[in-house]
Formats: structure tokens, C-alpha cells, sequence
């Protein structure tokens, strides 16, 4: 080793450790903070600056939060709280207000009496937000005062600046999220704010939530123009909500499109001094889905976490000991398992707690321990009450569970036959698969084809070495209704059970998936539509893991072939056909227009030669067995040149919701959905 590459070596020092200050960190690592930079972290920075509102509404100083939509890709929540306090802090030497905004950590909810409980706890979330915008305005109503300082990427432009006089009281944030930092884009959807704070309105009782889209709104409205933009009486896309019956009334929300199996909806609320506790409310419905909806100071945790372990453990046993009680099941084979009590539940599992801990800063999955014990205490001793109190309701319940224990009984003898069978013929791969050659499920992918026609194409064109193709004859068994017995009767999706090699039911192994990529290509048609629907429905409700992983894609083939002579175009869109086609036009007539001008023979021929040239041929593709294998692998099966839209679950019970409809049994229901959004459809004649 030379003198220099020692010196190197040795050089590790003060020198070589960099300290990012203020919120720097942010910035350099925004998935830290938000999780995303694509649209989830977008939507995050609206939640994390409601969420300070909302808490100021859980401990009883506000009533009334607006979000409103403005111009610029800027978003302004007001509430009716406290306001920011805006003296000086002792120890940063600048207003509270700049504090909170600038610096990471620092806020009411650490300790004292400012927040009994509230959903913000890390103390990043105002800050955050500031970091990751272009541009924050605060605009604070405090003893008397309008208080106002902006902010840019962190750094305040200046300090606060009191501008006038109120009888208000309560804070306005205005923020432009940076576009260097969401570089999919900065475009907020209003439906999807819309979905979260209805639900925020049934968790306060007595809040009100108005969110309002004043981004394609001909008036021009400046922040400090009003405190609610609503009472302006602009014509924009609104939406208001407030509930007085909590929990209940999310449950018949929820429920509006099922038919509950018992008429009372059970309820329990128990909160002490320091308003820490459990809320519970559930239904049983006439469906074998679960859906349970946790939540942690108001918080949605899509992935739990101890709360919900504690919910279905009391549930699990309150309802055994109920059916043994009253000599409904007798012996250890008829006990309930986890399974069964869920199966037709809607629930909601709300907690409270002063010292909260979540798993990561996107509170996705509750770790507080004490949530546990609290829930399994508080909500088995109601529950128990409640079906002693209610017998009939009791005993509905009961029915339905036992249904679900019977079917499970059914669905693990037919699936135990199945395998037994698949066992005898050594698990063989379904004749109709082609498979790929790499044992590597990362790079492996799947294509499920709608037809054999299509699966001979893809078959001759694919990539043999990563590329599998599974064709299917025609529509696959709606799912929604059907159980796994009845599931593992049809030949199509059994073959792809097999295929995918993770099985089904409770011995799901997403470990063993054999490809990374499942990819769903049907024919641009009604019926593709449908085929494609019911694929989903399926992997949606039993191979779920699947879409969360990120693993499931639509293909995306061309709807059209343009020639021009010999040049050969492929249009995704009637835009894109529109315009390859509106381009080719204006350069024919410029041609047409030069021919008609003294030309000689020569000329003329030249351009006769050039206008045939230019004739252009649309071929519209109905499906993908039109195709040769040649074209298929150019346009939707090269991973270097094709589109392929990845499936996700941005709103799980959105999702669930919509599937309910269209696929379920309430015909009313899908009626009126495809009425209210045949407008948004595209039509194929």
C-alpha cells in the first residue's frame, strides 16, 4: 500500500461526516418521512397537515375544518382551534409558530396537557410538509391577531408579521408541494380526499369536514380574502360532512349495499379521564367477506397491528364461549376458529391512546402494546353483554358462524382432495401452460390470455426463456360469492392456482410465487373487460398479497395499426390515433396543394409517387388474436418497448366497496352504480 492510499485510509475524521441541519434531511430522503414520492406520498401531505387540525378537534377546541383545492396545484386546510401559538420560544429564540414549521421533533404533543391524545406523535409532520413544498403560508387567528409567515423548501422568507385584527380564532396552512421532489406529479385527487375525510367525520362526532375544488374556478380567491372560502359562495365541486352517530353510522355506511344478518348494531365506547380507550362497532352481513376497518387516534392502520389482534381474539372466544354456553357446539372439532367468526363481519376498531407507537412514520400498523390487552378487556366484556342482552341477534350471529365453520369444514375436504389428486400425478403444471425456462422467479412473468387463439400468438412470440403464457377459456366463476370448495371445482382457476404455485386459502405462500410478474391480457373489448374484471375479483379477494406486492399488471396491446406507405405506427389511445393521423393528413394536402401548382412531368410523377406514399391504412385490433406474433411481442410483450399498468390498492375499502357492486348479488345497487358512472365509460360500438 502506498503513502497516499494510507493516508486515504487513515483520513476518517470530523471532516468526513456531514451533518445535514434544519429539515435538509427531508429533502434528501423524503421516503423516510412520507413513505412515497408518487401519489401516496402526495395525498400524505394533506393528511399530515389535517391531522393537526383534527387533533385540535379530538380534545375539544375546534369544530370546523375546511380543505380547499386552489389554483397552482396549492392546497389550504383551516380550523377553528386554538391557532399555533406565535410568541417567542425560550429556547429556539423565534415564534412557536416558525418552530413547529422548521424544525423536525418539535410540537404540543411530547408531553403536558396541550393534546390528551392525538395522531401526530412523531412530532414531523408540519415540518415535513414545509420541507417538501415550494411554497407554505400560515396564516394564524390568535388573541385578536392575524398572524402571517411564509415559507420556502423549510426556510422561512421571513419572520412572522402580524397584518391585522379578528374575532377568529384558528390557523390556515396554504401549501404548494415542490415538483422537484414529486416528480410523478403534483396533481391532488379531489374524490380521494373526499373518501378520507368522510371517514375522519364518523371517527369525531360533531366535526365538520367541507372540502372544496376551486382549481378550474373562474374566481380568483386570495388566503387572507376570508377564513372559510365556502362562505364565499363560489360555484365549485363541494363536499360537506358531519355525523352525530360515529361509528354506527360508518357501519350502516359500509352496509348500505348488504343485507345485515341481524338487526341491532353493536356498539361499545369506553374512554377514561385522559379520554384513552376502545370504540368498537360491528354488523354481521349476509356475505363470507370480513371487512375491518383499524384505527389508532383516528389514524387508518391498513396493515392493524395489536389492536386488531386483540379485537379478534375476544371476538373468537366471546362467540365459543356464548355456543357452549347454551349447548350449541359440544366438542373441540365444532370450536370456532379465526376464520369463521370473521367471515360476513364489518367492523371498526377505533383506540385511543396518550403514548402511542406506530410502526413507521405512515402509521400503517399500531406497535403499542397496552392497545392489545385494552381491546381484548374492554370490547369481549360488551360484546359477551351484548349477546345476552339480544338473544336473536345472538343466535343470527351464531348461524352464520356456524355456516362459516361448516363450509370451511367442506372447502378444506375439497381442497385436501384436490391436492391428494395433484399429489398422485406429481403436481404437474396445467397441460395448457407454456412455461418459461428460468427457474428465476424474479425475472419469470406470466401472461394470462383470454382465448386459445391469443395463446397460440403469445405462445409463438413470447420470450421462452422469462415469458410464460396460461391461456383461459373463456370467463372464469365469479368469485365474490363463491367459496373455496366451489372455487377449486373450476378447471380455469385451478390452473392458475397451480400456476402461481403459492396454493390458496390458509396455506397461501407468497414465498413460493414463481413469477414476478402476473400479467392479465384480454382483448380491448366488453367481454375482455369482463374476462379481465373477473381475474381481478378473484385475485383481489384470495390472492391479495399478490396486488399489495406489487406483482399483478394489466398489458396494455394497441388498439391501432397505422401504415403510411411503408412506415408502420401503433396507437394506444383514439388521442394517439387522432393525432399520428391529424399530422399525416396536414402533410398530405400540403402535397396535394404543391401538385397543383406548373410542374413538369418529372415533377409531377415525383409527387404522384410522393402522395401515394403518403396514403394512410387504420387497422382497428379487436383482440389480440388479430395479431401475428411478430406484431403481439412489438407491442405488448417486448419489456423494453411495451406499457404494462401495474394493479394497486390505493383505497382498500373503496376497492372492496366497488366489488360489492358490480359482482355481488344487490342488483339495485349495480344499477344505479352503472347509471351514475356510464358518463365516465368508454364506449365500444
Amino acid at each position: 500500500m502506498t503513502k497516499e492510499e494510507k493516508k486515504k485510509k487513515s483520513n476518517y475524521s470530523a471532516e468526513s461526516i456531514t451533518v445535514l441541519e434544519g429539515l435538509e434531511p427531508v429533502r434528501r430522503r423524503p421516503g423516510m418521512y412520507i413513505g412515497t414520492t408518487g401519489p401516496d406520498g402526495l395525498h400524505h401531505l394533506i393528511t399530515e397537515i389535517f391531522d393537526n387540525s383534527r387533533d385540535e378537534a379530538m380534545g375539544g377546541f375546534a369544530n370546523d375544518i375546511e380543505i380547499a383545492f386552489l389554483p397552482g396545484n396549492r392546497v389550504r386546510i383551516v380550523d377553528n382551534g386554538r391557532g399555533i401559538p406565535v410568541d417567542v420560544h425560550k429556547q429556539t429564540k423565534v415564534s412557536v409558530l416558525e418552530t413547529i414549521l422548521t424544525t423536525l421533533h418539535a410540537g404540543g404533543k411530547f408531553g403536558g396537557d396541550s393534546y390528551k391524545v392525538s395522531g401526530g406523535l412523531h412530532g414531523v409532520g408540519a415540518s415535513v410538509v414545509n420541507a417538501l413544498s415550494i411554497f407554505m403560508r400560515a396564516e394564524i387567528h390568535k388573541d385578536g391577531g392575524i398572524y402571517v409567515q411564509e415559507y420556502s423548501k423549510g426556510k422561512r422568507k421571513s419572520p412572522v408579521k402580524k397584518i391585522g385584527s379578528t374575532k377568529l380564532s384558528g390557523s390556515i396552512i396554504t401549501f404548494e408541494p415542490d415538483a422537484e421532489i414529486f416528480k410523478e406529479g403534483t396533481d391532488f385527487d379531489f374524490n380521494r380526499v373526499v373518501q378520507h375525510m368522510r371517514q375522519q367525520a364518523y371517527l369525531v362526532k360533531g366535526l365538520k369536514i367541507s372540502i372544496i375544488d376551486l382549481r378550474n374556478s373562474k374566481n380568483k380567491v386570495k388566503d387572507t380574502e376570508t377564513f372559510y372560502i365556502r362562505d364565499l359562495g363560489l360555484e365549485a365541486p363541494a363536499m360537506s360532512f358531519y355525523f352525530d352517530g360515529g361509528l354506527i353510522s360508518l357501519i350502516r355506511f359500509y352496509n348500505q349495499t348488504q343485507k345485515p344478518i341481524h338487526k341491532n348494531i353493536f356498539y361499545v365506547e369506553k374512554m377514561n379521564e385522559n379520554f384513552e380507550g376502545v370504540e368498537v362497532a360491528l354488523q354481521y352481513v349476509d356475505d363470507i367477506s370480513a371487512r375491518i376497518m383499524p384505527f389508532a387516534n383516528n389514524i387508518y392502520n391498513n396493515e392493524g397491528g395489536t389492536h386488531i389482534t386483540g379485537f379478534k381474539t375476544a371476538l373468537t372466544r366471546t362467540l365459543n364461549n356464548y355456543a357452549k354456553k347454551n349447548n350449541i357446539t359440544k366438542n373441540g372439532d365444532d370450536s370456532f376458529t379465526g376464520d369463521d367468526v370473521l367471515e360476513g363481519l364489518t367492523a371498526v376498531v377505533s383506540v385511543k391512546l396518550r403514548e402511542i407507537q406506530f410502526e413507521g412514520q405512515t402509521k400503517a400498523k399500531l406497535g403499542s402494546v397496552e392497545a392489545r390487552g385494552m381491546t381484548e378487556s374492554i370490547f369481549g366484556e360488551a360484546f359477551d353483554m351484548f349477546l345476552e342482552e339480544n338473544p336473536d341477534d345472538a343466535k343470527a350471529i351464531i348461524n352464520k358462524v356456524i355456516l362459516a365453520l361448516r363450509a370451511r369444514k367442506a372447502a378444506k375436504a375439497a381442497k385436501d382432495s384436490i391436492l391428494r389428486k395433484g399429489a398422485l400425478e406429481g403436481m404437474t403444471l396445467p397441460g395448457k401452460l407454456a412455461d418459461c425456462q428460468s427457474s428465476s422467479a424474479e425475472e419469470s412473468e406470466i401472461f394470462i390470455v383470454e382465448g386459445d387463439s391469443a395463446g397460440g400468438t403469445a405462445k409463438t412470440g413470447r420470450d421462452r426463456r422469462i415469458q410464460a403464457i396460461l391461456p383461459l377459456r373463456g370467463k372464469i366463476l365469479n368469485v365474490e360469492r363463491a367459496r373455496l370448495d366451489r372455487m377449486l371445482a373450476s378447471e380455469q382457476i385451478k390452473n392458475m392456482v397451480v400456476a402461481f404455485g403459492t396454493a390458496i386459502g390458509d396455506t397461501f405462500d407468497i414465498s413460493k410465487l414463481r413469477y414476478h410478474k402476473i400479467i392479465i391480457a384480454t382483448d380491448a373489448d366488453v367481454d375482455g373487460a369482463h374476462i379481465r374484471t373477473l381475474i381481478l375479483t378473484l385475485l383481489y379477494r384470495y390472492f391479495r398479497p399478490l396486488i399489495d406486492g406489487g406483482f399483478v399488471y394489466i398489458a396494455q396491446p394497441p388498439l391501432y395499426k397505422i401504415k403510411k406507405g411503408k412506415e408502420v405506427f401503433y396507437a394506444y389511445s383514439d388521442e394517439e390515433k387522432a393525432k399520428i393521423i391529424g399530422e399525416d393528413v396536414e402533410a398530405e394536402i400540403q402535397e396535394v396543394e404543391s401538385v397543383e401548382e406548373e410542374t413538369s412531368e418529372e415533377e409531377e410523377e415525383e409527387q404522384t409517387n410522393k402522395k401515394k406514399s403518403s396514403k394512410i391504412s387504420v387497422q382497428r385490433y379487436k383482440g389480440l388474436g388479430e395479431m401475428n406474433a411478430e406484431e403481439l411481442w412489438e407491442t405488448t410483450m417486448d419489456p423494453k418497448k411495451r406499457i404494462l399498468k401495474k394493479v394497486t390498492i390505493e383505497d382498500a375499502q373503496g376497492a372492496d366497496h366497488v366489488f360489492d357492486i358490480l359482482m355481488g348479488t344487490d342488483v339495485p345497487a349495480r344499477k344505479s352504480f352503472i347509471q351514475s358512472n356510464a358518463k365516465l365509460a368508454t364506449i365500444d360500438i
